[in-house]
């Protein structure tokens, strides 16, 4: 939501065998699209190839944990305290203070549904001297979101838009070691006014599609829910609060995706905990800074107008 490059994401292995990821990797808003990314990445060439298209079951696991998450931030939006941070004491002043805060929702990892993994994910942050105005003038400018978060995000567009009602599209790409990975997809996302002070978002993706062989001449985009399952279904819900002279951000990221192999598990592991994480953070400062150039670049155009009328 800079960046610094696709190519910042490296992967160590210690004397251990456990693998990590090195400090500054890079952003990505659909940072689940680097957990099984990785895996292939590490995994042989036969494997790699095979498909992991998405099964009923799977799908169906989905469908039930979105809707009860969703259910779930639907109801708290209506209650106090708004936001999540302020059930942890020392949280919100960390965030108020500067710090973006990254946390998952699950309990320690990833939950299993079957032949597949979903990553549930909360973050935070804050900017100062800002309104919520400002804030929805950056998030809901689809079509500048590959200037944004680039580079993950090559291309955006917006679809269309009725009241508080957004469709747009992304195409993302994220690359790792060896392999790169890139899914075209079209989201919808809503919006809502809870008061004059608050207000949350939901946005889900409705068609995914993998492309092969990225930047390739023989590149081609496959059917939704066939490939290699780096990610099948992307869902956010995102609170926005303008309080304490600025505006906190606070969103949930859930995103379904392959199952890791037990053969393998227990390389990754390490991998799928701090990758989403820093993705997180860094796509939250991302956004934080967007903010906060647009209304620098706005208030020096103010002052220069007012300058050329005296």
């Amino acid at each position: 939501m800079a960046s610094n490059g696709t190519d910042a994401f490296e992967l160590q292995a210690t004397a251990s065998g456990q693998a990590h990821i090195a400090e500054g990797a890079s952003s990505t808003p659909s940072y689940f699209l680097s957990i099984v990314l990785v895996l292939l990445a590490l995994l042989s060439a036969p494997v790699q190839s095979t498909a992991n298209d998405l099964k009923e079951q799977t799908l169906a696991a989905w469908d039930g944990y979105v809707d009860s998450a969703c259910s779930r931030a639907e109801a708290r939006a209506k209650e106090s305290p708004f936001l999540r941070i302020d059930e942890e004491p020392k949280r919100r002043p960390q965030v108020r203070a500067g710090e973006t805060t990254v946390w998952r929702e699950s309990a320690g990892h990833p939950a299993k549904v079957p032949h597949g993994l979903i990553h549930d994910w909360m973050g935070a942050v804050f900017i100062p001297k800002v309104t919520i105005a400002d804030v929805l003038a950056v998030v809901r400018d689809y079509d500048r979101y590959a200037e944004v978060y680039t580079p993950a995000v090559v291309r955006a567009n917006r679809l269309g838009s009725e009241e508080n009602a957004d469709r747009f599209s992304m195409l993302l790409m994220q690359k790792v070691l060896f392999v790169t990975a890139a899914t075209k997809g079209e989201y919808e996302t809503r919006f809502v006014q809870v008061d004059g002070k608050r207000w949350y978002s939901i946005s889900k993706s409705t068609r995914l599609q993998s492309i092969e062989n990225f930047g390739q001449p023989d590149m081609h985009e496959l059917p939704p829910d066939q490939g290699p399952g780096y990610v099948w279904r992307l869902f956010t819900f995102t609170k926005f609060e303008e309080s304490d002279g600025g505006v906190f951000i606070e969103l949930e990221a859930i995103g379904l995706s392959r199952d890791v192999p037990m053969l393998v598990r227990w390389l990754v592991d390490p991998i799928v905990e701090h990758l989403p994480k820093n993705s997180l953070q860094v796509s939250l400062d991302e956004t934080r800074n967007a903010v906060l150039v647009r209304n620098k670049r706005e208030d020096t155009a103010f002052v220069s107008a007012a300058s050329n009328a005296h």
